[in-house]
């Protein structure tokens, strides 16, 4: 799952997300403007601001609560994904990894192309998160107006972008012609300029690189790969396992309060 959240009017966003409990999978919460105030059962606190990053193993179980305020302009904009765990993971044990923005190396190109390298290696430079299930890569790009840009991915990982600041389009590198990947943009430009207006996901098939040309504005986007589980899965709500009896012995653990595992 991904979330965009992002918010000009304090009312819209100041309820937050309480406290609530998951199981079975990785969050990965990405600010770019305002706070995040955060809590767990662990005893756990404190607050994402502009630029930072939290990477919470959910693992065997845990209640907590992020509770979002905007800057001094009012606003709020940020990203949270989950990641999947596979099975012999599922019930680890839960632990964060809070990174502030200064972590994050930065890589800028000849060409004004800027790479923060979240998670992963890029262009030689390693993120500051370690130690994911997916072995991912969490890139924030941007690509400076009117250039065209090829990025490296994995053939063998599943690959995304999201597109949240300017315009452009993405291209089949191999193809000279451009075909654009998604029919749901073709021969359209996507256009993400507007705070309230559409965002747009595009998901890559195989292939070992990506090309991206910037409109009159730039663009920027995050580039997101991991590795597949190719595990089934079973989910509710919060709760991702891979079947529908651990999913019923995760309610029943909610419901007769031992849903925190005793860590040793």
């Amino acid at each position: 799952m991904f979330d965009d959240f992002r918010n000009e009017f304090p009312a819209d966003y100041l309820a937050g997300f309480p406290w609530h409990p998951h199981r079975g999978i990785e969050t990965i919460t990405y600010v770019l403007n305002g706070t995040v105030e955060h809590g767990d059962s662990l005893g756990n606190s404190g607050t994402l601001g502009a630029g930072d990053v939290q990477w919470m193993t959910a693992g065997s179980g845990i209640l907590h609560q992020e509770m979002p305020k905007g800057n001094a302009g009012g606003q709020m904009h940020g990203f949270q994904l989950w990641s999947n765990l596979p099975s012999s993971l599922k019930m680890t044990a839960p632990r964060y990894q809070d990174v502030q923005g200064k972590e994050i190396p930065e890589i800028i190109d000849d060409d004004g192309t800027a790479v923060k390298v979240v998670v992963g290696n890029f262009w030689g430079k390693q993120g500051p998160v370690d130690g994911i299930a997916a072995d991912p890569q969490y890139l924030d790009v941007y690509v400076p107006a009117n250039v065209t840009k090829t990025l490296k991915v994995d053939t063998y990982r599943n690959s995304f972008a999201y597109v949240f600041d300017g315009s452009g389009y993405f291209f089949e590198a191999a193809d000279p012609k451009g075909v654009l990947l998604e029919k749901e943009v073709m021969g359209q430009e996507v256009n993400i300029r507007d705070l309230s207006g559409n965002r747009t996901l595009v998901q890559f098939g195989t292939g070992d690189e990506i090309k991206v040309r910037a409109g009159e504005q730039g663009i920027r986007f995050l580039l997101i790969s991991g590795a597949p589980i190719q595990e089934p899965i079973a989910w509710h709500g919060p709760i991702v396992m891979n079947t529908r009896e651990e999913i019923y012995k995760a309610i029943s653990d909610l419901r007769n309060d031992t849903f925190i595992q005793p860590q040793h």
